[in-house]
């Protein structure tokens, strides 16, 4: 493998100096939330999870169905079974349950994921953004833990309610002074994107998106709002909530005026081309660079994404710097060890 003797050193130096760059952003994928097992399944463990929780017996047969005669993942099952219907099949509705259900009988310990949250709100950049992939609560149950405040687009109590426009305010209090009454910004909230929804979001015919307790069923007769493995997730990003979220995501890497210079992908293994059409479109920027953490990545994705030399690239079996190409690293792809170095 092509790479000098200190690429190892010169990697390790450089994933330094960009995690405390100014004006970083983070994305967040399953591995992020994989915690070596103890923490929530990645995408291909998802149907062993959680097939027995599909209790209509019919529609789980078709869709094993399709995993035994095509050989494929629970992504290409939906698809299939979808048939391009405007309107979501049944299919996806039951395996987004079934995917909730397994997620309320999971409470992993959040201790890196409070470290994390905890070294965001104390950079000097203004609303720190983390766009998370991954329906799990655990940035937000870290947040609370650390008393780090958090803004996820809800406000509310028993069943929060949805306003994009939170994203776009600033906590200060006005003070007098020989200049006149003058804001002064107290509090800099982490701002967390879930572009793919989260357990407790739901949209209700009467009431709008709203969002109850992580570890609370959705209310009856109401949609639950997270979007499975599926490849018209593309689609589905279109409609409320997503549209906000995802406005903004596109946003801040190039439409703001002060966009992010860096984007810091943890544990996403870059197979959703409608993220990964967003990030590239990114990259035509000259001041913009992505840092990719994951444990591996697929032929297909490490070619796309290793070649750029406005990326970095570090999994165990290989890495590369700006389309240099050199051997994996041991750890330092793995969230659980990045989360101190932001």
């Amino acid at each position: 493998m092509a790479g000098t003797p200190d690429f190892t050193a010169r990697l390790e130096t450089k994933v330094a100096e960009q995690l405390r760059a100014q004006r970083v952003g983070y994305l967040l994928g399953a591995g992020s939330s994989y915690l070596a097992g103890a923490g929530y399944p990645l995408a291909f463990e998802l149907w062993d999870r959680i097939k027995s929780r599909i209790t209509d017996v019919a529609r789980r047969a078709e869709i094993q169905a399709v995993l035994d005669t095509r050989g494929l993942g629970i992504e290409d099952a939906l698809d299939r079974l979808d048939n391009g219907l405007v309107v979501e099949g049944p299919h996806r509705h039951l395996v987004t349950a079934a995917i909730a259900e397994l997620f309320l009988t999971i409470g992993p310990t959040s201790d890196v994921h409070r470290e994390f949250v905890k070294r965001l709100a104390q950079k000097g950049d203004p609303s720190i953004k983390v766009f998370s992939l991954n329906y799990d609560p655990l940035l937000e149950r870290a947040a609370e833990a650390a008393r780090v405040r958090l803004c996820d687009g809800f406000a509310g109590h028993e069943h929060a309610y949805f306003d994009g426009a939170m994203f776009d305010e600033r906590i200060g209090r006005i003070r007098g002074s020989h200049k006149g009454r003058q804001f002064d910004e107290t509090t800099r909230p982490v701002h967390l994107l879930k572009l793919h929804g989260s357990m407790g979001w739901y949209e209700c015919a009467s009431a709008g998106v709203r969002r109850c307790a992580f570890a609370s069923p959705i209310p009856t007769t109401t949609k639950r709002l997270m979007i499975p493995p599926q490849r018209r997730k593309a689609s589905d990003t279109m409609t409320p909530p997503y549209a906000t979220l995802w406005s903004t995501f596109r946003g801040s890497l190039g439409q703001d005026s002060v966009p992010l210079n860096r984007l810091a992908c943890f544990g996403y293994g870059f197979l959703d081309e409608h993220v990964n059409a967003v990030i590239e479109g990114a990259l035509a920027r000259s001041d913009f660079s992505v840092l990719i953490f994951t444990k591996a990545l697929a032929d297909s994705a490490w070619n796309r994404w290793s070649a750029k030399i406005n990326t970095v690239v570090v999994t165990e079996g290989r890495c590369s710097i700006k389309s240099e190409i050199g051997p994996g690293h041991a750890d330092l792809w793995n969230f659980e060890k990045l989360a101190y170095k932001v």
